[in-house]
C-alpha cells in the first residue's frame, strides 16, 4: 500500500524551513492529479505560536495533537538539525497511528536506480543521479547535487547548495553547510559538521566540526 493515499499531514516546525516545506507541499500538489496531501498546517513546542495561523496554515499545539489523534495522521519535520530532529522523531514513531511521509519537490531530478527513506524532504532544484541511496529522514536543501553512488545515511542535513560527489559516504546526523563540496569517494562521519563553504578533500572523522578549503577539524564534539 502506497500510505501517501492518506490526506492528512501535519509539518513539524513552524519556523522558516517548515514554510519552505509548506509551499514544496503546495508545489506538488499542483502536479500530482491522483496523490494529494491534505496539509492541516504547523506542530511546534512553541506555546506562544498555538492557535496562530502562519502562512494560512494554523500552528494546532505540540506533539500531543499529534499523539491523541484518533485518525492515522501522516507528518514530516521540518528542523535542520539532525539531533532534534532525530529526539522528536524517536518520541513520535511508538505511535502506530502516526506516519512519516516522504516529500519530493516536483522539479527535483533523480534516477529511477536512486532511493530516498521515510520521512526524507527533497527540495526544489536537487539533482540526485544514480544508484544513490539516501536514508530515512533526511534534508537536502534546496539546489543540491549527489552524485552517483553516495551514501547517504539517516537524519543527514544538506544545507542549500551542497555538492556530493560520487561514491561519497556521509555517516547519520551528520550537517553540511551551506555550499559546502565534497569530492568523490570521501567519507564523513556521523555526527559531523561541514562548514558552509567548506571543500572536503579527505576523510572526516565522527563527530567534529571541520571549516575550510581543505576541511580541517576545528572542534571534537
Amino acid at each position: 500500500m502506497n500510505r501517501n493515499n492518506n490526506r492528512f499531514l501535519y509539518i513539524i516546525g513552524a519556523g522558516g524551513f517548515g514554510r519552505e516545506v509548506a509551499w514544496l507541499v503546495e508545489r506538488f500538489n499542483a502536479v500530482s492529479a491522483e496523490e494529494q496531501w491534505e496539509l492541516r498546517g504547523f506542530i511546534d513546542d512553541n506555546v506562544e505560536l498555538w492557535n496562530t495561523a502562519i502562512d494560512c496554515y494554523k500552528v494546532h499545539g505540540g506533539y500531543d495533537v499529534l499523539e491523541n489523534s484518533s485518525e492515522d495522521v501522516w507528518c514530516i519535520v521540518a528542523i535542520g538539525n539532525p539531533k532534534v530532529r532525530k529526539k522528536i522523531i524517536e518520541r513520535l514513531r511508538s505511535f502506530s497511528h502516526i506516519h512519516f511521509a516522504r516529500l519530493v519537490d516536483p522539479s527535483v531530478k533523480m534516477s529511477e536506480t536512486s532511493t530516498i527513506g521515510e520521512g526524507s524532504i527533497i527540495c526544489a532544484g536537487t539533482i540526485i543521479t544514480v544508484d544513490v541511496k539516501i536514508g530515512s529522514h533526511c534534508i537536502i536543501n534546496l539546489d543540491c547535487t549527489v552524485g552517483h553512488d553516495a551514501w547517504i545515511a539517516d537524519f543527514v542535513t544538506l544545507y542549500p547548495s551542497v555538492n556530493v560527489s560520487g561514491c561519497v559516504k556521509v555517516g547519520e546526523s551528520t550537517e553540511l553547510g551551506t555550499g559546502s563540496q565534497i569530492i568523490q569517494g570521501v567519507s564523513v562521519g556521523r555526527g559531523t559538521v561541514i562548514g558552509a563553504g567548506s571543500t572536503v578533500i579527505r576523510n572526516i572523522e565522527d563527530e567534529v566540526t571541520a571549516v575550510g578549503s581543505p576541511a580541517q577539524n576545528i572542534k571534537r564534539h
